[in-house]
């Protein structure tokens, strides 16, 4: 299964909410939602955590799933795809911020199913280092650091989604793995990485990434197609 992540950004001239929004009650419902290969699809959209960027590099994220590499070839040549969510993208996305990741997923902790109303999800996106193997990256991520990421105090459900083998098979990936971590709260979240376990662990994988590729995104979950329990 192909777990597939899309961050973007607000066209020039539109608001975070009016962007989230249109996401969520429009594109999602009336367009995306349409491409009969997706098995399942969510809208993750950004919510404040810590000092607020001026203009921040996503204002959310599209989780998709489709069975395989045929399924999503087949996705991209449907006229769903081609006459409807491609063509509506521009009327809310700026399209050159877009970063696209098919990932497959780890799961660490499936946690309990369904995340509640006031769940949360922390993403952090990592580069691994220079001279690191994307081998060595995904050993040391799976074994030593989730060990200590499954320590942090109200992970509800951990998930490592590594960016697949064909993205590197005409060059180097943009990034090399997303950190799925859920919370019941945002006041969980923010226990969470107040706490000396998440400061551990994140410098932990600082010893195997990028720091100035790291990324962090607090997001609130939409469910559109399926749920995380299914």
């Amino acid at each position: 299964m192909i777990h597939q992540l899309i961050f973007a950004h607000p066209k020039p001239g539109m608001s975070e909410k009016e962007f989230q929004d249109y996401w969520v009650d429009v594109h999602a419902v009336q367009y995306a939602s349409k491409i009969p290969q997706i098995k399942k699809y969510l809208i993750d959209t950004r919510i404040p955590l810590g000092p607020e960027p001026d203009d921040p590099l996503w204002s959310g994220i599209a989780e998709i799933w489709l069975e395989n590499e045929q399924e999503q070839l087949a996705s991209l040549q449907t006229p769903e795809f081609l006459e409807g969510a491609r063509l509506d993208e521009p009327r809310w996305a700026a399209f050159w911020r877009t970063v696209v990741l098919d990932t497959d997923a780890h799961v660490l902790r499936a946690g309990d199913h369904p995340a509640p109303p006031e769940g949360v999800k922390l993403v952090l996106l990592a580069k691994r280092s220079n001279g690191t193997s994307v081998e060595a990256f995904r050993y040391r991520s799976l074994g030593a650091h989730a060990e200590q990421m499954l320590d942090v105090p109200g992970l509800r459900r951990y998930l490592q989604c590594f960016t697949r083998d064909g993205a590197y098979a005409i060059g180097e990936a943009l990034l090399d793995a997303a950190y799925l971590l859920s919370f019941d709260s945002v006041e969980a979240l923010e226990k969470a990485v107040d706490s000396p376990q998440f400061a551990a662990a994140v410098e932990d994988l600082k010893q195997f990434v990028e720091p100035r590729y790291l990324h962090r995104m607090a997001v609130r979950e939409h469910w559109v197609i399926g749920s995380e329990n299914s």
